[in-house]
């Protein structure tokens, strides 16, 4: 019997059967000496090799009595109540008792327990007790949540030692908008102590490593500069207003330097099609990105394609993925869920098709997941909770009204209750615990009607109609609104956008797109709302383009690498392998580094 059961808790709590009772300020705890040498080597130790067998009292020094509560439940019972206030004292504590999966505990704990107003301080003590996988999840953290953490939790930050300093800066992987946020948040570690921290700006701007490479007959050396702020791809605004206006940094002969490269660079960093040669260059060099944008299939030319691009932001560059789908499709639709791309339905050289592939970003690989009930051609997908909805469509004969969800740990199909029309074409999004679908083709018109589905009652409503009849469009949630883009009225295409509020069920404009089209990609992306491709009336398009939600205004992205109208987009985010789908960075000699 494992002595993390209710009995031989209730035996301690009733002071029954105890061999041993261990004084902690002034707290007497009666307990088993069986139990705690199961899993604890001090204590193993203590009963066995530092007293002799008949002892039955324990002074144990320098811990509370709180604490020892904490440790004795978890030995009991396998629990452990980990608080940011009790945090640092019980890791103390297990790396002190060496109690079994009492340190992994705590670390699971504290995971769960992470913030930007306590990140910093946890890095710091998982590196002075030496958790190294702790440290390591921690640090991604404060990458990922980089500009949370330096405004909740400024007075650790400006603490930071100035290696902190340069791995968190220095990292590809560090997510910031703004390389200027950077740029400020040195500034402010330096400014914290400027007579002592002055003489590091150079090394925070710019960093020498060696690389050495061992080889028969010599011995080879590569030097390579590290950027810790990227200064070229700060905004021009900002870099002529702030960093050329800097004392500190203009006074400094090598950040002159730095800042001379970097008024070189940007210009190409800011043309159409920047050359990923470049990124050598490190003060050229982009963010790794949090998130990718992924375009899968679509026509291009006369033919469907089975061509997968990522587009990376950060970057403004587009990247072909090697591992395409074997079965070129258009007219489909895409649903990233737990590391996986999930391809839905559309259409192939052939014929309409109910199939689903699953791509895993991870492993790199293509699987066949369960089929839909039904062939779905022009189909609408959404993500909810989990569940992946594939809406309407045509089978070849006919346009559906019907609508299924997928379960991905089934991986089964069942049917939804149908909707209120037949709708192919159309476009939909989750929001709030809710589906929504706009426009569509019915096989007679284009339709200007939408309506909601809510899982909880399997009901689907009619909302309020969008300003006009709208087929080929796309539909994406965002804040508080759904957004209607682009699409064909039956006559013409559109650039008209607009956005519908579940608050008050009215539809109200927005800025139009620069180009109309229909049949495209959409998603949205660090307050970016990105259109992709489709057809603009007279041809296929690989233009790509975005609205600034902060100032309203569209401007024009990196175009594909191919023209392409009936894609899928999705947005992937958070893999551990980013690199890969993000803009190219050249491989560099391997070896260990030597910093000088």
């Amino acid at each position: 019997m494992s002595a993390q059961t209710p009995v031989f808790q209730e035996m301690r709590r009733g002071r029954k059967l105890c061999d041993a009772v261990l004084s902690v300020a002034g707290v007497q705890f009666p307990v088993h000496k069986i139990v705690l040498c199961g899993c604890s080597s001090y204590f193993r130790a203590l009963f066995t090799h530092w007293s002799s067998p008949d002892c039955e009292a324990f002074e144990i020094p320098h811990l509370s009595a709180h604490i020892m509560e904490i440790l004795l439940d978890y030995v009991y019972t396998g629990e452990v109540s980990v608080t940011m206030e009790n945090l640092q004292e019980l890791f103390i504590t297990a790396d002190r008792f060496n109690v079994s999966g009492f340190t992994q505990a705590c670390c699971r704990a504290m995971e769960e327990q992470l913030a930007p107003i306590n990140a910093i301080g946890v890095w710091w003590f998982s590196n002075t007790y030496y958790y190294p996988e702790l440290r390591s999840q921690v640090f991604d953290y404060i990458l990922q949540h980089f500009e949370e953490v330096i405004a909740r939790c400024e007075e650790d930050f400006l603490q930071l030692s100035v290696e902190d300093l340069v791995k968190i800066v220095g990292e590809d992987r560090l997510n910031v908008r703004q390389e200027s946020t950077v740029f400020e948040a040195v500034l402010s570690w330096i400014r914290h102590d400027l007579r002592e921290r002055e003489r590091h700006l150079p090394e925070l701007l710019s960093k020498v490593r060696c690389q050495q490479k061992v080889l028969i007959v010599a011995n080879i050396r590569y030097y390579r500069k590290i950027a810790m702020i990227r200064l070229a791809r700060i905004t021009p605004e900002y870099f002529n207003q702030s960093v050329r206006c800097c004392e500190m940094v203009m006074q400094n002969r090598d950040c002159r330097t730095l800042i001379r490269t970097a008024m070189k660079l940007m210009p190409n960093v800011r043309m159409q099609g920047f050359n990923a040669s470049l990124f050598p260059e490190p003060l050229a060099r982009p963010r790794l990105p949090r998130a990718i944008l992924v375009a899968t299939g679509g026509w291009s030319g006369r033919d469907i394609v089975n061509r997968v691009e990522s587009f990376d932001n950060r970057a403004n560059c587009w990247m072909g993925v090697a591992n395409d789908d074997e079965t070129p499709r258009a007219y489909h639709g895409t649903v990233f869920l737990n590391g996986s791309l999930y391809v839905i339905g559309g259409c192939d050289d052939l014929a309409e098709v109910r199939t689903v592939h699953r791509y895993d970003l991870v492993q790199r690989t293509w699987q066949e997941v369960g089929p839909m009930r039904s062939k779905r051609c022009y189909v609408s997908v959404a993500l909810l909770d989990g569940l992946i909805y594939a809406m309407g469509g045509s089978d070849g004969l006919r346009r559906l009204e019907t609508a299924e969800r997928y379960a991905p740990d089934s991986n089964q199909w069942t049917m939804v209750a149908p909707m209120n029309e037949m709708r192919s074409d159309a476009s939909s999004a989750a929001h709030s615990g809710k589906v929504y679908i706009c426009g569509g083709f019915n096989g007679e018109v284009c339709l200007s009607t939408a309506e909601c589905y809510n899982p909880q009652t399997n009901q689907w409503t009619l909302i309020a109609e969008m300003s006009c009849r709208r087929s080929g469009l796309s539909a994406i949630a965002y804040g508080n609104n759904i957004y209607a883009v682009g699409g064909f009225t039956g006559l013409s295409r559109l650039n008209s956008v607009e956005a519908y509020s579940p608050e008050t069920n009215t539809w109200r404009p927005m800025p139009s797109m620069m180009t109309a089209r229909s049949n495209f990609g959409i998603q949205v992306l660090e307050e970016r709302l990105y259109v992709v491709g489709g057809y603009d009336g007279s041809t296929t398009t690989s233009s790509v383009e975005f609205l600034d939600f902060n100032i309203g205004v569209w401007s024009q992205a990196q175009h594909m690498g191919i023209p392409r109208s009936g894609l899928s987009c999705s947005l992937v985010f958070d893999l551990p392998n980013m690199a890969d789908y993000a803009a190219a960075f050249p491989s560099l000699p391997q070896g260990n580094d030597m910093e000088r």
